[in-house]
């Protein structure tokens, strides 16, 4: 594809959502292409958890490389680049997409830009390493280990309280900051066994045996307390920038409005993963990214025609069949044969 190509379907982030849309959609015969700016959520994973088939030491990044390598072998065009613009044009094909090396053009648009941890200032471990976001990913690894949440709002109130199904040993770290959660969180949260930490993190240190995960913290206060790990909980900021250019209704959280197939309320625009509301998980995100692949093929695909196209059309010629474009067929073929 030249730089002002024309595509069926854009997909616009490469975390999990925005891959196996652009899956479905290439592999149900519509010219696909991804276009990611790299990072992401997915991609600071150290372990993949939760993801039946995937071995646990599988990291974020391999994870989504062997992904890419799957796609661009059923023929999605995957360029690792940055869209800059999005607008609706009243041309053959229905989106304009300026990117800082081309402009693109589609007849749909699948946004999986996902969002971005809120986090406090340092010190912290590096993710993945002792600091996690993650309750229903990571709480399994903390069973009746000493584990921390760090935020004092009310997320950070209630993941504190979950954490207790899996450990007796859960400080509260509000870093000096003020309680922000309710009066009703307030009675609740000092009804259960957990210690809420009100000086600021000092420093960390690193775990004897493991040097590159997190062994505890150093209060200002003096005080010195071990950790396995624990969550940051302190919101979320969605990268929804292009969606409000394209029309899309934003929730008061950030997130896009969508239904059940990721349709959001601009018409031929589709929304997965972070970036919608829901858990944010991978295999829901992979859920997501096919139900509006799948949606986006019944929407697209040109057989059967209807009996009011048939009328105006005419009946359908041997030659008009198949609709796949010449580029994928050439590259079922390949594969096919094993020539790819």
């Amino acid at each position: 594809m030249d730089d002002s190509a024309g595509y069926d379907v854009a997909v616009i982030g490469g975390g999990p959502a925005g891959l196996t849309a652009a899956l479905y959609t290439t592999r149900l015969g519509h010219d696909t292409v991804v276009l990611n700016r790299g990072g992401g959520r997915a991609a600071m994973m150290r372990d993949t958890h939760n993801v039946i088939g995937v071995t646990e030491e599988t990291s974020g990044n391999e994870f989504l490389q062997a992904a890419i390598e799957q796609l661009e072998g059923y023929g999605t065009d995957y360029r690792q680049t940055f869209v800059t613009d999005a607008e609706r044009v009243d041309d053959e094909r229905a989106f304009r997409l300026a990117t800082n090396d081309a402009e693109l053009f589609a007849d749909r648009v699948v946004l999986a830009t996902g969002f971005s941890d809120a986090h406090p200032d340092p010190p912290l471990p590096r993710t993945g390493r002792g600091l996690h976001y993650c309750l229903h990913c990571d709480a399994y690894m903390f069973v009746d280990e000493p584990v921390y949440v760090m935020g004092h709002g009310e997320s950070a109130a209630h993941v504190a309280m979950i954490m207790l199904n899996f450990t007796d040993d859960v400080d509260l770290l509000l870093r000096g900051h003020d309680p922000e959660w309710s009066e009703e969180t307030d009675r609740q949260l000092r009804a259960h066994p957990v210690d809420i930490v009100d000086s600021d993190v000092e420093s960390k240190f690193a775990d004897e045996d493991d040097p590159e995960w997190l062994g505890g913290f150093e209060f200002e206060n003096g005080e010195r307390r071990e950790y396995m790990g624990g969550f940051g909980m302190y919101g979320s900021e969605y990268n929804n920038d292009l969606a409000r250019e394209l029309g899309c209704e934003i929730n008061d959280d950030g997130t896009v409005a969508v239904d059940d197939h990721g349709n959001t309320s601009a018409d031929g625009v589709y929304a997965v993963g972070d970036l919608v509301p829901g858990h944010n998980q991978i295999p829901v995100a992979m859920g997501q990214g096919a139900k509006a692949g799948i949606d986006i093929h019944y929407d697209l695909r040109r057989f059967p025609m209807s009996l009011d196209e048939l009328e105006a059309e005419g009946e359908i010629a041997a030659d008009d069949v198949p609709a796949i474009s010449d580029e994928l067929r050439e590259r079922s073929a390949a594969r096919a044969t094993g020539d790819d």
